[in-house]
Order: C-alpha cells, then sequence, then structure tokens
C-alpha cells in the first residue's frame, strides 16, 4: 500500500512510499482512510522522526476488516479514528477503543479533524472542573485546540477570555463564545479561576500572575519551543497558593472511543464546528506541511486519499 513516511528533511519533510499494509492486532480493525489530519505538533515530531515510526493520528474512514476479537464496528462502518500512528496512509489499524462510528450527515473531511484537537479541548474542558459561572483565560486560542474549547465551554456556561493575535481569528472566536479577545496575556483583565496556557516561554509567567487566588494553571503545551522560567515569589504578588497542574490529553478515564462519539454527536447536532481551514489531496500532505509549520493554515488542515 501507499503511504506517507518521514524523510528527516526540512524542506519536504514526507514523501509517498510504498511499505507493508498493517496487519492489525486482536482488538485492531483495519480502516481503508478517506482523510486525515495533520497538526502543527506533527511537523516538529518530523524534524528527527524515530526510524520505527510513521506520522498520523487523526483520520477517517470506512472500517474494511473487522477486529477479530469481536469487538468495535462492523465491515462497511463509517468512523473516526485515533490510532497510535502510520495514519497518513491507504489503510491503518487501530483499537477499537480509538473509533467511533461516524453518521452519514459527517462527511469525512469534517470527522478526520476532530481528534486530536477535540479530544484536548473536550479533556481540558473536564480538567477545568465545575465551569459554570467562572472566568478562564486561554492563551494561543487561535488553533485547532482553541477553538474546540471555546466553543465547548461557552456552551457549558465559561465566561473566557482568548488571547489572539490575529484580528480574523479573534473574529471568528467571538462568534464560537468567547467574551472577550485580547491580542497579547498583557491585555487581559483578570483575575481569573483557571488559565490554560499553551504557548510557554515568557508567556507562562505572564499568565500565571492573572489568576485568581488559589486559581489554577493548566499547562497544556509549549508552541513558542522556549523553556519556561518561574520566580518562586512572583507567586505572592498576585496569583497568592496557585496550582500549576501538566495536562496531558492521553491522561484520561474514559477511551479515546467514548470521547470521540461525544465531540460526533456534537458536530452531528450542529453544536461544535470544526474549523477546516483547507482541504487538500494527500499528494499535497509535504507541501501542506510546511504552511501549517508556518502559521499560514487557520484552523485544521485536511488531506483527502483518493
Amino acid at each position: 500500500m501507499k503511504a506517507m513516511t518521514a524523510t528527516g528533511r526540512t524542506d519536504r519533510s514526507v514523501e509517498l512510499t510504498v511499505v507493508a499494509e498493517p496487519r492489525p492486532r486482536p482488538n485492531e480493525a483495519l480502516v481503508k482512510v478517506e482523510a486525515y489530519s495533520v497538526n502543527r505538533g506533527e511537523t516538529f515530531q518530523l524534524e528527527t522522526p524515530r526510524p520505527d515510526w510513521r506520522p498520523g493520528k487523526d483520520i477517517a474512514g470506512l472500517v474494511v476488516q473487522a477486529a477479530a476479537d469481536g469487538t468495535g464496528p462492523a465491515v462497511g462502518t463509517r468512523v473516526v479514528g485515533h490510532p497510535p500512528q502510520g495514519g497518513w496512509a491507504e489503510y491503518v489499524a487501530v483499537p477499537t477503543d480509538s473509533l467511533a462510528e461516524l453518521p452519514d450527515g459527517v462527511p469525512a473531511a469534517i470527522a478526520a479533524a476532530l481528534p486530536l484537537a477535540g479530544l484536548t479541548a473536550l479533556r481540558l474542558l473536564r480538567v477545568a472542573g465545575s465551569v459554570t459561572g467562572r472566568s478562564i483565560l486561554i492563551t494561543g486560542a487561535s488553533g485547532g485546540v482553541g477553538h474546540y474549547f471555546v466553543e465547548l465551554a461557552a456552551a457549558a456556561g465559561l465566561e473566557i477570555t482568548a488571547v489572539s493575535s490575529s484580528p480574523e481569528r479573534g473574529a471568528r472566536l467571538r462568534e464560537l463564545g468567547a467574551a472577550r479577545v485580547v491580542p497579547r496575556i498583557e491585555d487581559a483583565v483578570g483575575p481569573f479561576d483557571v488559565v490554560l496556557e499553551s504557548t510557554g516561554g515568557p508567556n507562562l509567567p505572564k499568565a500565571l500572575a492573572k489568576l485568581a487566588r488559589r486559581g489554577t494553571l493548566i499547562w497544556f503545551g509549549q508552541a513558542s519551543r522556549q523553556p519556561v522560567t518561574l520566580d518562586f515569589f512572583d507567586f505572592f504578588a498576585g496569583p497568592e497558593s496557585a496550582t500549576i497542574r501538566h495536562f496531558h490529553y492521553a491522561d484520561s478515564d474514559a477511551s479515546y472511543a467514548e470521547d470521540l462519539q461525544t465531540l460526533v454527536r456534537l458536530v452531528a447536532g450542529d453544536r461544535l464546528h470544526p474549523e477546516v481551514g483547507l482541504v487538500a489531496d494527500w499528494t499535497e500532505t509535504a507541501e501542506v506541511l510546511t504552511r501549517l509549520r508556518d502559521r499560514g493554515v487557520r484552523g485544521n488542515a485536511v488531506l483527502t486519499v483518493a
């Protein structure tokens, strides 16, 4: 079969090659991929790829071989999935606890944009705790996670201030339910009960200073790729007794299948709207990855497999 494999080059990070078709484990279904989404974080992984690794964690397609252990969807079922790797291919083996059924009304190109960003946003909302009436600040809100989180959190009654340097993307965040959008963390008017921080570098201390007493900062990314320096005494200047919590989307008591099904249900009910900024043929993956890395794509980038 054909699949995208990493080259280790910066000018063209993937290429289309012929690889062996997956041999599913007993708890895995074989899915014919119709569309997949690429994420900016994957462009960083492609800089120093492992020899045994193939990219691709967000897919939608059709089950062509059901799991041998009897779990999961039957042959012919349309699905969205979150495989551990290898999704940028004609076929991929996906654990059945990472698959959710797709209704006919949700196109594969829309569903493929759901897994990584949607799961992260849904689980961030869960970690933030009881949110009704509480104030929250989210940095790096222009990306896929930010869009999903704002829409989900606004529907749950949260008062959201989103940080986005793009006026166009800021306008969209307001449409999705953000109470306020500011171009810089310094412009946010706090204090906030919860801060979601995804940029790292000098922005994390700035975001921390916006917390209310005994507030919580949830650290879920470092898009700036810069390390963070914190001064213990800064905590006494504002966010006294604050908590900093590390977040990894994979650490959840719910399965990917359960949460993907929730996301699909919300999309099918017109209550969640994936931001798909680009759809292209999968032969253009290398070019799309370059645009994504350089922030040339608004929302999710989706590739369709002929």
